[in-house]
Order: C-alpha cells, then sequence, then structure tokens
C-alpha cells in the first residue's frame, strides 16, 4: 500500500507519570517490547512501509531505539516539534513535506487493529479531503464524539460532546495535504480543528469500524492494551 503514515507521538504522557518521566510514552514495554514497535508491527501486516513519526517529548530517545526503520522492514522519517510544541495539527502540518499528497494519520498511543486497506479504499471512493474512522462507542471507552449518521459525519465535536453523540473518533484518519491549507505555518493547533473545518465545508468523510480500539494514555488503558497484546502474541 503506497500510502505513508503520520503518527502523532509528541505528547508529554503526563497520565502516565512518574513511568514517562524517563522514557517516552511510545517506549514503554508491552507484552516483551516497546509500544511503538507493536504499532509498526501493525502497520506493516497492513502494507504501510513508510512511518513518519511527530516527535517532542523525549522524542531523540525514540529515533536512538528505531533508527531507520530498517530492521523492521520500514523507512523511519522523523519531524520534532523544536522548542515550541505545535499540537497535533501543527506537527502534521510541518511534515507534510514527507508525508505527501494523501496520507493516514493516528495517534502515538493507540492500537488499532483494523484494515487500513479497506479505510484508505472508503477515503479514495468519498472524493473528500479528509475521512475519519468511528466506533459506535455510546460513552462506554471514552466520552462519545460524532453524530454519525447513514455513513455520514453530520457533526464532530471533541470539546463539547452532545447526548445524540453515540460514535467516538476511532484515532485513524486519511488526509490529503489540502486539508491544512487554511492553517499557517508554525503555528499551534489541533487535528481536532482540522477535521472541524472540514466536516463544517462537508469535506469529511466517516467510515465506521466494528473492532474496538486499544490505547495506552492512561493507566486502564496501557493495562487493557498490556492484556489484549499479550493475548494477541500468543495465538500469532
Amino acid at each position: 500500500m503506497n500510502v505513508p503514515v503520520g503518527i502523532l507521538a509528541g505528547g508529554l504522557a503526563t497520565r502516565l507519570r512518574p513511568v514517562t518521566r524517563e522514557i517516552p510514552k511510545s517506549l514503554i514495554e508491552i507484552a516483551g517490547k516497546p509500544f511503538i514497535i507493536h504499532q509498526i508491527e501493525l502497520l506493516r501486516r497492513n502494507g504501510i512501509d513508510h512511518i513518519v513519526l511527530c516527535l517532542g517529548y523525549l522524542g531523540d530517545m525514540v529515533q536512538a531505539a528505531l533508527g531507520d526503520g530498517r530492521v523492521l522492514d520500514v523507512h523511519i522519517d522523523y519531524v520534532f516539534d523544536g522548542p515550541t510544541l505545535l499540537g497535533t495539527g501543527g506537527a502534521l502540518k510541518k511534515a507534510l513535506p514527507l508525508l505527501g499528497e494523501v496520507f493516514f494519520v493516528l495517534y502515538g498511543d493507540s492500537y488499532l487493529d483494523v484494515d487500513y486497506e479497506t479505510v484508505r479504499n472508503a477515503f479514495e471512493g468519498s472524493g473528500k479531503l479528509g475521512l475519519m474512522t468511528v466506533y459506535h462507542n455510546a460513552g462506554r471507552w471514552d466520552r462519545s464524539n460524532v453524530l454519525f449518521s447513514n455513513g455520514q459525519i453530520i457533526r464532530y465535536n471533541k470539546r463539547q460532546p452532545a447526548p445524540e453523540m453515540q460514535h467516538i473518533d476511532y484515532g485513524l484518519g486519511v488526509l490529503r495535504k489540502e486539508a491544512f491549507a487554511e492553517f499557517p505555518d508554525g503555528e499551534k493547533f489541533d487535528l481536532a480543528q482540522v477535521y472541524r473545518a472540514l466536516s463544517a465545508r462537508n469535506q469529511l468523510a466517516g467510515y465506521e469500524v466494528t473492532r474496538r480500539f486499544y490505547e495506552i494514555g492512561s493507566p486502564e488503558g496501557l493495562e487493557e492494551t498490556r492484556r489484549y497484546l499479550s493475548r494477541r502474541d500468543l495465538r500469532l
């Protein structure tokens, strides 16, 4: 699959302290290997072999651990925020020269075990500038923040979810670089702002997945992910 992925892994991971005072979230060991390795292996199984890591806090440790990615049969590029945090959207904007015209995006603390080619095909068929995968969450795993009906994203608001929102942003998106045209270079902004802007212009497609997400952004999520990946590795 000739589409790269941008992984947003530059956060401070304050909810996992004291563990993340000395190592970044991506390098937390789960089932015998750093979490980022699990992510990369999943992507490789889905035919994705070009990864752009957007890094900030302790990002040099991630680069030292992974190098150019050759030993994992992928190619890895790195983009660092620099002295000022750029936010998830600003980090992707800075990475656009490496990501190209169309790319996947996911978060550095998420394990999203879905069919990436199917998601890409849904994006290509939509003719829109962006696609957000959604999951019928009904408030179970986190606050639902998407109103999704008949295959369409009607409304998305991460900061002010409404009771009628039963789906959640799953964490995997596909974007064209044009989606960032209205956002200035070097400024801080969130990916959620990009999605909201696209939705307002009817340029955000939706694709519903049925397999739940796993995340290591919280102590509870970390333990759930450990259990899931331990079982998965045994099956593999």
